[in-house]
């Protein structure tokens, strides 16, 4: 039997222009632990499927969670773009919060 990432994986192979698969894949690695191929994966999302609002809310945590947090605020806020042109005020509401709140963190010689 198929692991969930093979399995997700074709599902992207047999609907590419879906950026669904995309993102439950990303998720699986970032759910699973694997941060670096979580975050190349939702790169590779955002950049193909770049209106896919959801993306951007998890690929920023991921970054955040990598350390990565000038970023994520670069994620963040792309993110509230995309979302504010799709009328997604849902989205728009969770990635302004999120990047009020890595904004307004402790400094690190990082941000």
């Amino acid at each position: 039997m198929p692991s969930r990432i093979e399995m997700l994986r074709l599902f992207m192979q047999q609907r590419p222009a879906d950026p669904f698969p995309h993102y439950a894949l990303a998720m699986e690695y970032k759910n699973s632990g694997d941060l670096a191929t979580a975050w190349t994966t939702f790169e590779s999302l955002m950049l193909a499927h770049a209106g896919y609002t959801p993306a951007y809310l998890h690929a920023g945590n991921t970054l955040v969670t990598l350390g990565r947090v000038p970023e994520a605020k670069m994620i963040y806020a792309r993110g509230v773009e995309v979302a504010t042109k799709a009328g997604d005020a849902h989205a728009r509401g969770e990635l302004e919060g999120a990047l009020a709140s890595v904004s307004s963190g402790p400094v690190s010689s990082e941000s």
